[in-house]
Order: structure tokens, then C-alpha cells, then sequence
């Protein structure tokens, strides 16, 4: 159970601090500091090498959480705050697959081909989307680490 739960933290960890980072540190001091020929591709790079990290931690959380549940004796067993844990990480990890397979892949092709202007609108909504999935992580931290407060 040790080695499952410090996984599953890892991949919180990686995953809500990231984009912690990338939402509150990078995201206001790239905006003040570059134009969006520099600012749009150094977002284009620094998703391509975090959604690598997010896709590893989003396996390794689902596998590690399940393994949990099933080491406590099944859904059952766990309280209900293992159950909304599970719904807002799949949520979050739906959420998440959205940013990849559409803003994302648009923002890329859109940077290629230097379009700043279509490049700027899909790291807009990235920023909505990754806002929403900050929120739901935090929360979801909450649950996993009081969450045996609310029953």
C-alpha cells in the first residue's frame, strides 16, 4: 500500500503542481514579458514536455487509486471521500484529454504555421480549462488528505 499510495501522490504532485506553476508563476510573467512570437511557442514547448508527465501521472494515479481500493477491500470499504476523489480525477483526467486532443493540437499546428492570432484563442481556452482542473485538483487534494473528516 506504501508503494501505491506514494505513487498516487507523485502524480498529484506532478499534475496539480504544474500546472500551480504554469497558471500562477509562468503564465503572468511570459504575458508581461513576451510578445506572442516568443510567448506562444514557449507555451507550444513547455505543454509538449508536461503533457508527457501528465499522461504517466494520470496512468499512475488510476492505477495506484484502484490498487488502494482494492488492497481496502473494494468501494465498499472506502468512505465517500475516496468516491468524490475518484469522480473529480475523472473528471479532471476527461478534462485534461479535452486540452490535449483539441486546444492543444491546435495551438501546435497554429504555432508552426505562425499564426499568432488563431495560436492566442487556443491558449486562452487552455487557460480556462487548466484553471477549472487547478481548482478540481486542490479540492481534490483537500479530499485526499481530510476528506476522512467528512465521513
Amino acid at each position: 500500500m506504501d508503494v501505491a499510495r506514494f505513487l498516487h501522490v507523485l502524480g498529484a504532485v506532478i499534475w496539480v503542481g504544474g500546472m500551480f506553476f504554469a497558471y500562477i508563476a509562468l503564465r503572468p510573467a511570459a504575458a508581461q514579458l513576451l510578445q506572442p512570437p516568443q510567448r506562444l511557442p514557449l507555451w507550444s514547448g513547455t505543454f509538449q514536455r508536461f503533457f508527457f508527465w501528465v499522461w504517466l501521472s494520470v496512468v499512475g494515479i488510476l492505477l495506484s487509486g484502484f490498487w488502494m481500493i482494492g488492497l481496502l477491500g473494494g468501494f465498499r470499504s472506502v468512505g465517500i471521500h475516496v468516491h468524490l476523489m475518484l469522480l473529480l480525477g475523472i473528471v479532471m483526467m476527461i478534462i485534461f484529454a479535452h486540452v490535449y486532443f483539441a486546444p492543444y493540437r491546435r495551438l501546435t499546428r497554429q504555432v508552426a504555421s505562425e499564426d499568432w492570432q488563431a495560436a492566442g484563442a487556443s491558449l486562452a481556452q487552455i487557460r480556462k480549462l487548466v484553471a477549472v482542473n487547478l481548482a478540481l485538483g486542490i479540492l481534490t487534494v483537500a479530499l485526499g488528505t481530510a476528506g476522512r473528516m467528512i465521513g
